[in-house]
């Protein structure tokens, strides 16, 4: 993986743990020589991730549409940082730039990307890991309901597995570099 897309909060929620996860994650990647990509902001998780990566040297490339960039949101010290029209641009242009994608806390806007690069995977548009970090344990209710769409039936197990949840760091990563894509049929056969 050269490039690693993160989803998170433009807020730092309410534990410490949140912000420090975010700030690791950016060290661990420009440590590791792999390009951020993200949201461009300049608050919250996405500023201290963002922060993080470029005080370690490394790179990082935002995408924003224009109305958050007007209200001056943009983080102003990225090494790209790509202003696009809407959030569809930005979810399609953050996908297109990134070998694998992991979601830190966040809410509605990272539940939307996170949802919504699986939904892909599961379709075949793209064959890259997703991991979650599991920051003091803040995944586990999407765990939980991934599980109860398996037993519903409205998720194939194997689908659901392309989700991949760690607590540590180190294990996600090498689990997402391990990846091997699920090559099934999204639809269910008629009963």
């Amino acid at each position: 993986m050269k490039r690693v897309c993160v989803f998170c909060g433009s807020a730092g929620g309410g534990r410490p743990e949140y912000l420090d996860a975010a700030a690791a994650l950016g060290r661990r990647l420009a440590g590791d020589g792999i390009t951020l990509v993200y949201g461009g902001g300049r608050t919250g998780l996405m500023g201290a991730l963002a922060d993080a990566a470029l005080a370690a040297g490394g790179e990082v490339i935002g995408a924003m549409p224009k109305p958050l960039v007007d209200k001056e949101v943009s983080h102003g010290g990225l090494t790209q940082l790509h202003v696009v029209g809407s959030m569809h641009e930005r979810k399609a242009l953050m996908a297109d730039l990134a070998d694998g994608f992991i979601s830190l806390p966040g809410a509605f806007g990272t539940f939307d990307e996170l949802c919504e690069i699986l939904c892909w995977g599961q379709l075949g548009f793209h064959h890259k890991p997703v991991g979650l970090w599991n920051v003091a344990g803040y995944w586990n209710p999407m765990r939980a309901l991934f599980d109860h769409a398996v037993a519903e039936g409205f998720l194939k197990p194997q689908h659901r597995d392309m989700a991949l949840v760690e607590d540590d760091l180190d294990r996600l990563l090498a689990r997402m570099r391990a990846y091997e894509p699920v090559h099934l049929d999204k639809w269910w056969q008629r009963r």
